[in-house]
């Protein structure tokens, strides 16, 4: 079978369409450029030596490669890889142990005061971390907990706020025809979770996962709280901003080379998950 014709495009048209595609790939690759600018000089600032680094030079001569050997001379960055990735990797478990059976709860289970119940655990996004910090310090220190990784870990296995809503609002589009028929086959809620929700919403739980890697790593403020002085629980956050004291005044290019060194994991896990990720959060608020 021959399908219809197809209509022949004027040279004009393709010139006006290409000069289109030319502008706007032009535009985007100035705003990568400009996102990337800042990447580009840390990492050339990271091979400078001591006296290049504080000159107005702008690529390393010579390239300086034992700065990335130095940084682990004078921090123990090996032991705050490992506590960061430990308070990354738990902190995530937790958030996903404890949010995707809550998250269910409140999308796909008909109960008297679910709602009520929704706008509580949102309500909890409003108080500022400020409000909380001096009772959860009062607690984990009654528990001994200050000076370990426990206060960072533990309590994202008692649900996260944003992370029940962004999977609540997933579980949402899964159709209800697959709900019912698990439950027709006699599958338990629990097994509906595991075989029917988990794998189909897989794309919103890699995305929540992904922002608590992300969170837990760059996060700073909770490790400086908690950990205190205890250097040997510290994690990366903290230790390269003991790079400034250490050496008495700032030592750029052993700071960017640490920096480096710093967001590097965060470049990579994004980079094998960004698919993954855009089309979670895609998705994710397509029914509400």
């Amino acid at each position: 079978m021959v399908g219809p014709p197809r209509r022949r495009v004027s040279a004009t048209v393709r010139r006006r369409r290409f000069l289109q595609a030319v502008a706007e790939h032009s535009i985007l690759i100035a705003f990568s450029a400009g996102f990337l600018v800042p990447l580009v000089f840390v990492v050339l600032t990271s091979l400078m030596s001591t006296q290049q680094a504080l000159s107005n030079s702008l690529w390393p001569r010579p390239f300086v490669w034992h700065n990335y050997i130095e940084i682990f001379r004078t921090q123990p960055l090996l032991r705050y890889s490992l506590n960061t990735s430990l308070y990354a990797g738990l902190s995530t478990v937790g958030v996903l142990v404890s949010g995707v059976p809550v998250a269910y709860v409140l999308s796909r289970i008909d109960w008297r005061g679910r709602q009520v119940v929704f706008l509580l655990v949102l309500s909890t996004l409003m108080l500022p971390a400020q409000v909380t910090v001096l009772p959860l310090y009062v607690i984990f220190t009654r528990l001994h907990w200050i000076g370990t990784l426990k206060p960072l870990i533990l309590p994202n296995f008692f649900g996260d706020a944003f992370s029940i809503f962004l999977l609540r609002q997933f579980f949402l589009t899964i159709p209800q025809e697959l709900l019912d028929a698990a439950r027709v086959d006699g599958g338990s809620e629990l097994q509906i979770i595991r075989r029917v929700v988990i794998p189909v919403a897989r794309t919103g739980i890699a995305a929540v996962a992904l922002f608590q890697v992300l969170y837990a790593w760059n996060d700073f403020f909770n490790p400086l709280l908690y950990l205190g002085e205890i250097r040997q629980n510290w994690t990366l956050s903290l230790g390269l901003s003991n790079f400034t004291t250490f050496h008495g005044s700032v030592v750029w290019n052993l700071t960017m080379a640490a920096s480096v060194l710093f967001i590097l994991p965060v470049i990579i896990v994004f980079f094998f998950a960004q698919r993954v990720f855009i089309q979670g959060i895609t998705l994710t608020g397509i029914k509400g």
